[in-house]
């Protein structure tokens, strides 16, 4: 359950990301209230998530999804850059992850 919890904290993670773009310096109400609920959800479940993992793996991991997350839908929606090295660099953050996890 733990992990199921850090997955979604992650997730949440790359959603208030975005929304802190979408919000504009938190100039537009709706876009920055719920940017501000995604981070206060995403905090908590991280908390629940390291009461029973390991705090460096699961500080890693919500940082890492966040990362990944963030960087491919920057891409996708915002037409950030996606050179050959950026992508490269996302799955050595992926094979870091995995790493992790099965590291124990």
């Amino acid at each position: 359950m733990a992990w199921i919890m850090l997955v979604v904290a992650g997730l949440l993670e790359v959603a208030w990301a975005l929304g802190l773009k979408a919000s504009q310096g938190f100039s537009r109400p709706l876009p920055s209230v719920l940017t501000l609920l995604a981070m206060l959800a995403s905090f908590y479940l991280l908390a629940q998530a390291m009461r029973v993992l390991p705090v460096g793996t699961a500080y890693a991991t919500w940082v890492g999804i966040g990362a990944l997350g963030t960087v491919l839908l920057g891409i996708l929606i915002y037409g950030d850059s996606a050179t050959p090295l950026r992508l490269a660099s996302l799955v050595l953050v992926l094979a870091g992850l995995v790493g992790l996890k099965l590291a124990g």
